[in-house]
């Protein structure tokens, strides 16, 4: 769904979750230009003192959007029909406005595995992007999606405010959160900082914590417009934008299936069994199955890659806990290598030569030291670095390691 079709708007979106595709449960989305345009735009604004005036109103079978200032005051902004743009939605919820369903991101999961989530921070209308149905295709996001009667309701409790011009705007609960790259999703690119998207679209600064009442700042010089590389949270689950000019300069399945070969094909042997070492296919590796004999391993504190072997424990009583690497003594994690699979994570189209700690997923090293760097947001206060294939938490010393294979003897 990655792969651009002649009718596929430029933008597309990828949950950062350990690859899945069934149901509708999925860990990528692609956006096409309809067949007609479904997108919608301000018209109407109404001021409404009872209940029943405001119900009435959103009754009528038109998109709105509803600010309860008080029990006996409401504003009801009523939307019309928007030819030139289509709309797109994103939720939790598996109701037909929703577009793209989307999950809560478990740590460190594998393709299939159903995780049972007690209670989700997701939305169940999240937020809305929408597309200029002409070049250059200009995406842009917004906080909150319409719900199956065409309605968006922000309840008295929730954050939200008259502009200076008049109009009214407010956030979601949890927040729509994005993060724009500095430099585009290229090698070169840098975090940029992440800021809260409205229910207009408008840019803020963070809240103080992720539901609080008040709201951050308003950044005038930036605006919602998605970039390629543009990560948008939702609270629970992370979205990668990309554009179709964007993949078009990644690594392919293909590609990515030709590195695996060229490293298997240099017959990289494990430094002490001397035996040879060789990376699964793209299939065992995407679902993290069972490991195979000639898996490579790695100390991920010093990078030296060997076969699997059962010694090197540094307790006894904690056979998992920290091994010993038999080349330079050095101390930590023992984890099998696996090749990342999503090619639009990766910034650049360099060698697999490098490895997240601690989960040992393998990748460029410019895409490693890049995702390494970016600091996600986790729960509703707190920001770590993860993996991009199985949302595991990097390290906070050392979120990659250089991987060092032995070439074979003879």
């Amino acid at each position: 769904l990655f792969s651009p079709g002649s009718k596929c708007l430029p933008t597309l979106c990828g949950q950062l979750i350990p690859l899945v595709n069934r149901g509708r449960r999925k860990s990528r989305f692609a956006l096409y230009k309809r067949s007609k345009a479904n997108g919608v735009k301000p018209s109407t604004v109404h001021i409404l003192n009872t209940p029943q005036a405001s119900k009435a109103v959103n009754c009528k079978g038109q998109h709105s959007i509803s600010y309860t200032l008080s029990r006996n005051q409401t504003v009801v902004v009523e939307y019309c029909h928007d030819k030139d743009t289509d709309m797109f939605q994103i939720g939790r919820s598996t109701e037909s406005p929703i577009d793209f369903v989307v999950t809560d991101t478990v740590s460190g999961g594998q393709e299939g595995e159903e995780t049972p989530i007690t209670q989700s921070t997701i939305s169940r209308f999240a937020c809305r992007v929408v597309c200029e149905r002409v070049l250059p295709y200009t995406a842009r996001i917004y906080a909150a999606g319409f719900d199956s009667s065409k309605n968006i309701f922000l309840g008295e409790k929730a954050a939200k405010w008259k502009n200076p011009d008049g109009h009214m705007d407010g956030l979601t609960t949890n927040g729509v959160l994005v993060m724009h790259p500095r430099g585009g999703f290229t090698e070169e690119s840098k975090p940029g900082v992440w800021r809260e998207i409205s229910v207009c679209g408008d840019v803020y600064t963070l809240r103080e914590t992720r539901s609080a009442q008040t709201r951050g700042k308003l950044v005038e010089c930036e605006s919602n417009v998605l970039q390629d590389g543009s990560l948008v949270d939702l609270c629970g689950a992370t979205l990668l934008w990309r554009t179709a000019d964007g993949l078009f300069h990644t690594p392919t399945q293909k590609h990515l299936e030709a590195l695996r070969q060229e490293i298997n094909a240099a017959r990289p042997q494990c430094p002490v069994g001397l035996n040879t070492l060789a990376f699964p296919s793209m299939q065992r590796s995407r679902a993290l199955s069972s490991l195979e004999d000639k898996q490579p391993w790695v100390y991920l504190a010093c990078g030296h890659v060997h076969g699997y072997h059962n010694w090197g424990h540094r307790s006894e009583q904690e056979p998992s806990a920290q091994r010993e690497c038999p080349m330079c003594r050095t101390v930590g994690p023992y984890v099998p290598l696996w090749l990342g699979c999503e090619p639009a994570f990766y910034v650049d189209v360099g060698a697999p030569t490098h490895a997240f700690v601690p989960c040992g997923h393998v990748c460029s090293e410019k895409s490693a030291k890049y995702w390494a760097e970016i600091p996600l947001p986790h729960g509703t206060h707190a920001f770590h670095a993860a993996c991009p294939f199985c949302a595991t938490q990097l390290c906070l010393t050392q979120g990659c390691a250089k991987l060092i294979f032995q070439g074979p003897i003879d």
